[in-house]
């Protein structure tokens, strides 16, 4: 039951960025252009399971997204936030297909279970 429930709240976080990043009129070719670069951070697996599981874990958590977002509100930095809302986009998608943060044992290991 709860690995369902995070796999709707992933849903929602990409319709919510969805709906945001279509309210702000951004790019979507931006969009699509950016919306896998998160995946990049499994670069780190080339030197460990460890270093792996971090960068992945850094790049794809809500924070990041949301200090992103809240910086370009600050600055008032559209392209940040559109950054943001690609990145907390990206993370809701990959929670909804049931791709969760790493565990250091294994890239297939994750908080949603084994993918």
């Amino acid at each position: 039951m709860n690995k369902i429930l995070l796999h709707v709240e992933g849903a929602a976080v990409l319709i919510l960025s969805l709906y945001l990043y279509s309210s702000f009129q951004f790019s979507w070719l931006l969009f699509f252009v950016l919306l896998l670069a998160p995946d990049i951070s499994m670069i780190g697996y080339l030197i460990n399971q460890k270093v792996g599981a971090i960068l992945y874990n850094i790049v794809h958590t809500y924070s990041l997204a949301i200090f992103i977002i809240m910086s370009g509100v600050l600055i008032s930095s559209s392209m940040l936030v559109a950054f943001g809302l690609i990145l907390s986009a990206h993370i809701g998608m990959d929670r909804m297909l049931g791709y969760g943060l790493k565990y250091p044992s294994s890239f297939k290991d994750t908080h949603l279970g084994r993918v």
